[in-house]
């Protein structure tokens, strides 16, 4: 699985977030909450759905599943007349991002990910960078289905040469 590399503009959404770990995973529900109010936001750009995840700087150095981070179930906006009621705005700032293909069902991103952080990124030329990780949720996705696709964008950063 080889990635493709994406300079990335800043970008600006409208969602929802929570703290959660791997260990108290409340993705279903930040989802199943902002699914059911998505529509009461405006100026969107198209129709893909993002999953964000903010982490502290160690967290993967420090690795324990129970460690929380902030997750978003949000939309890109080109525009912010209003916000809606307990909905929140989030700037993910330009940057370099490594792009996966991840092809299955949630029950296997886990091997994805697994793949990405233990062996493509240490051999990689590149570092983490402290910037939001998030997946795309665009028109080849189909939540649940063993076919459905998604992007996984990780934030990187050129190694520091010793």
């Amino acid at each position: 699985m080889t990635p493709r590399l994406e300079t990335l503009l800043a970008k600006t959404f409208i969602g929802l977030r929570m703290k959660m770990s791997l260990a108290n995973n409340q993705t279903f529900t930040l989802w199943n909450t902002f699914m059911k109010r998505q529509t009461e936001i405006k100026n969107c750009v198209g129709n893909n759905l993002f999953s964000l995840q903010s982490y502290e700087r160690h967290y993967f150095v420090d690795f324990n599943p129970s460690n929380e981070f902030e997750k978003w179930a949000a939309v890109e906006v080109n525009a912010i007349e209003s916000i809606p009621e307990n909905m929140e705005l989030l700037t993910v700032p330009a940057g370099n991002y490594a792009v996966f293909t991840h092809i299955g069902g949630a029950e296997t991103g886990s091997k994805t990910f697994q793949y990405i952080f233990q062996q493509w990124l240490p051999q990689s030329d590149y570092d983490l960078d402290n910037r939001p990780h998030f997946e795309i949720l665009g028109d080849k996705y189909k939540n649940g289905s063993p076919d459905s696709e998604e992007e996984i964008w990780i934030p990187i950063q050129p190694k520091l040469k010793n």
